[in-house]
């Protein structure tokens, strides 16, 4: 049977019509062995939610570049723990502030990725926080 492989979810929400960062890191990510769904552009956080509840994902990993990312990102993660799937790990990567990061990471998000951060930075934060 052998080791369950880790499920992540790549989700771009709101009006983001970019999403070339976010099909790098999920093709690093299948490479590294892991199964990734990317859910396509501006997806609410409901439709984002229902995804990861529907395929069973250990990681929803949200990018994100419209700089709405204090409203959206922390609507995502109470709306996981809201249905009792505080359990996955949620991470972003993007154009994030540094002086966001501890208003996000208060809200739920665990990794806070900018750009230029090495593919293989992501799938050890990964691997690192994901109980297997």
């Amino acid at each position: 049977m052998g080791d369950k492989k880790i499920r992540v979810l790549i989700a771009k929400p709101g009006l983001d019509g970019h999403d070339r960062g976010a099909k790098i890191i999920a093709r690093s990510l299948r490479d590294a062995g892991m199964e990734v769904i990317y859910t396509g552009l501006r997806r609410t956080p409901q439709q984002i939610v229902n995804a990861a509840l529907q395929e069973d994902v250990d990681v929803v990993a949200i990018s994100i570049l419209s700089g709405a990312h204090n409203h959206l990102l922390p609507k995502i993660a109470s709306l996981l723990k809201e249905n009792g799937a505080d359990n996955i790990l949620v991470t972003a990567g993007g154009v994030i502030p540094e002086k966001d990061f501890a208003f996000l990471e208060e809200n739920g998000i665990r990794g806070i990725f900018t750009p230029g951060t090495p593919t293989n930075q992501v799938v050890d934060f990964i691997r690192a926080n994901v109980k297997q």
